[in-house]
């Protein structure tokens, strides 16, 4: 695998680094994460295109750009990737609505399938997407077991609109599927939250889709509000650092949910992803020594997984994260090249979901306020 990476700021485009003897003709994936206004101002497709005339390019909006050991914003970062070992596949899929997410899944898993498949990785929009049947129905149409791994583009911290392309210029209501194929490619993951659960377990009693009414037959919003304590007076904004752990049966992994909105004359709260009748919840709160922590656990993982040295990290975290984690953003980062080392690539975003299993044999997952890490190899 050659690699090569190049960064549009300050009005200028400027290679940052490059694999020996990598060839842009022959580049068959280029992956580029940007700040939404910058993407839709620019329109960075055309000038992609001319460098890279061979390649399938994705390019998806974001909450933030990684890119080696630091984060950016209002920026672009191209990541080109020739392979030389494995080939790839790609599919886009339009939705205008969140119940149009299942049947996306399902295109998307029936696209891909194959029996030399080794992974999917997904990038999708981040605004109208149900993250949770998107890729449900994509796991369910693959015939064999598959790491399904990406994220939902993101648009900073405006929850304005997100947007996504392949091969165009991004837009609103695109899902886009990329499939790697033979036995050349290897692939690793990771995937940690790092927040603390308190108080009791309990069930969910009344929902729809997003929205959580009721736990344990209680308003959820006001038993949020007793376990919140004072930091109930600065709600909405506080809801960021105490989301909810949630299993959706007894013996599930727990996964992590972002609440969104509060209501308060319906008490109660609209969540980045599911929250089913009958699942249980706890709540949870950050400690940002943890936070940091977990992002050393999913590089540590992801290279268990891989069993080999990576040539791509693709790091995608949560807008949640980064918002709580404020000036110590960037340690996360750091702490996963300080797992790798020095020599794979290392690039990602921020983002509105994270898609990874939560654990070594279990299917892709989306998780909420996660750290999530992706390792591709060819050896």
């Amino acid at each position: 695998m050659k690699i090569a990476q190049s960064r549009y700021a300050a009005g200028a485009w400027k290679v940052v680094s490059e694999t020996l003897n990598f060839d842009p003709q022959q580049a068959q994936l280029v992956l580029a994460f940007g700040e939404r206004k910058l993407l839709e101002e620019l329109k960075p497709y055309a000038h992609l295109r001319l460098l890279y005339p061979s390649a399938h390019i994705v390019i998806n909006s974001t909450s933030g750009e990684i890119f080696s050991d630091k984060v950016h914003d209002d920026t672009i970062i191209v990541t080109a990737i020739e392979l030389e070992k494995s080939t790839i596949r790609t599919t886009q899929i339009d939705i205008t609505d969140h119940t149009e997410s299942y049947r996306a899944g399902e295109q998307i898993g029936a696209a891909l399938d194959a029996p030399d498949l080794s992974t999917v990785l997904i990038i999708s929009d981040g605004g109208v997407v149900n993250g949770s049947d998107l890729i449900s129905a994509t796991n369910q149409s693959l015939k064999r077991h598959v790491p399904v791994t990406g994220g939902l583009a993101g648009d900073a911290a405006r929850f304005e609109r997100t947007v996504v392309g392949l091969n165009q210029d991004p837009q609103p209501g695109k899902v886009v599927g990329i499939g790697f194929y033979g036995d050349g490619i290897k692939v690793g993951h990771g995937s940690m939250g790092g927040w603390d659960a308190f108080g009791p377990e309990r069930e969910v009693t009344k929902s729809a889709y997003t929205t959580l009414y009721q736990i344990d037959d209680r308003q959820a919003l006001d038993l949020y509000k007793d376990y919140l304590g004072k930091y109930a007076n600065d709600l909405p904004a506080t809801a960021l650092l105490f989301p909810l752990s949630i299993r959706a049966t007894a013996e599930s992994r727990p996964l992590v949910r972002t609440i969104l909105t509060i209501d308060e004359k319906a008490k109660s709260m609209t969540f980045a992803g599911d929250i089913p009748e009958g699942s249980l919840v706890r709540f949870m709160r950050a400690n940002l020594d943890r936070l940091v922590d977990a992002s050393a656990i999913a590089a540590q993982r992801s290279l268990r997984q891989l069993g080999t040295t990576p040539d791509l990290a693709l790091l995608v975290s949560c807008i949640g994260r980064k918002l709580v984690l404020g000036q110590r953003t960037e340690e996360e980062v750091e702490v996963a090249r300080n797992i790798f080392g020095d020599f794979p690539v290392m690039t990602g975003f921020y983002s509105y979901g994270e898609i990874a299993p939560a654990g070594p044999d279990t299917p892709g997952e989306l998780h909420n306020q996660t750290m999530t890490i992706t390792t591709l190899s060819e050896h």
